[in-house]
């Protein structure tokens, strides 16, 4: 693993820490240091050329389902409850069931076809499912929470996550800036959602410097 591959990593752990599991900005900067320490360590003792160990899969931490609902939350009226069918999906979501959650979140879009909500927890679970991959089926969930609700950036943004995990920061960036765009003036997530693409965007910047430094 390269360098850059390495920084491109800590600078996503650092986004996703801060965008994704809410960490209190009091706490950036010790989770920044403890980044910094882990890099430093591996400059020191890590062996990329070493081929990969095998390992036992990886069990799915329902911390990130719980924190993934929450985030979805954000973009939606809080005297509005979604449909009882996302509400069960959200539980099995929690505990990182994904497959089960999938399973109801099929019956929300069977009633509601534009159960804008619906399909953007179809896309998230579709992608936690598939330890982070971005699915063509996923891809379709979050093109119909667009289409179903075009003022609203949650599908703009969750895509945008799953396309930074996956190292493709521009598209990434470009969807949350489009997302931002489209988000109405009194939106009670705007204020936030413009602040973790700033974050993003000194992210980029530092994964641009090393590549300019190479």
């Amino acid at each position: 693993m390269s360098w850059l591959a390495i920084l491109a990593l800590a600078a996503f752990g650092f986004v996703f820490a801060v965008f994704a599991l809410k960490l209190p900005r009091a706490s950036w900067t010790l989770f920044a240091a403890a980044l910094l320490f882990g890099l430093a360590g591996y400059a020191t003792q890590g062996a990329p050329e070493q081929p990969a160990a095998p390992k036992e899969g990886q069990i799915l931490d329902p911390q990130s389902g719980e924190a993934m609902v929450e985030a979805r939350k954000e973009f939606y009226d809080e005297g509005v409850l979604p449909s009882r069918y996302v509400v069960t999906a959200d539980g099995f979501t929690r505990r990182g069931q994904y497959r089960d959650a999938i399973d109801f979140l099929r019956n929300a879009i069977a009633e509601n076809p534009n159960d804008s909500q619906a399909w953007v927890a179809m896309g998230n679970a579709l992608v936690e499912h598939a330890n982070g991959t971005l699915s063509e089926a996923a891809e379709f969930a979050y093109a119909r929470a667009k289409a179903t609700d075009p003022g609203n950036a949650a599908a703009d943004y969750f895509h945008g996550i799953v396309l930074i995990r996956n190292s493709r920061f521009d598209e990434g960036r470009a969807l949350w800036a489009a997302a931002l765009e489209a988000a109405p003036q009194d939106a009670r997530y705007r204020s936030t959602l413009a602040a973790r693409l700033a974050v993003l965007d000194q992210a980029i910047g530092r994964i641009e410097q090393e590549r300019s430094a190479e």
